[in-house]
C-alpha cells in the first residue's frame, strides 16, 4: 500500500493547514485523482478535510472506489 511506505509525518502534514494545497490546486489534484484511479470525485468530496494529508487523500479515494 502507497501510503503505509510514507512515514508518519508525511501521511499526516496537513497541507492545509501549512497552505501547501490552494483551491486550485485541489481541483487541479481531483482531475488527476479521477483521470489515475478512473473515478469521479463529486462535489460533495471536495472539502478540505479530504485533502488535509496523504492519509486523507488516500481514505477518499478508497471510499469512492468501494462505493463504485
Amino acid at each position: 500500500c502507497l501510503v503505509r511506505g510514507l512515514g508518519d509525518v508525511y501521511k499526516r502534514q496537513d497541507f492545509i493547514e501549512e497552505h501547501l494545497l490552494e483551491s486550485m490546486e485541489i481541483l487541479q489534484l481531483v482531475s488527476e485523482l479521477n483521470d489515475e484511479f478512473d473515478i469521479n470525485i463529486t462535489l460533495p468530496y471536495i472539502k478540505p478535510e479530504n485533502f488535509k494529508s496523504v492519509e486523507s487523500i488516500y481514505n477518499m479515494v478508497q471510499e469512492i472506489l468501494e462505493d463504485e
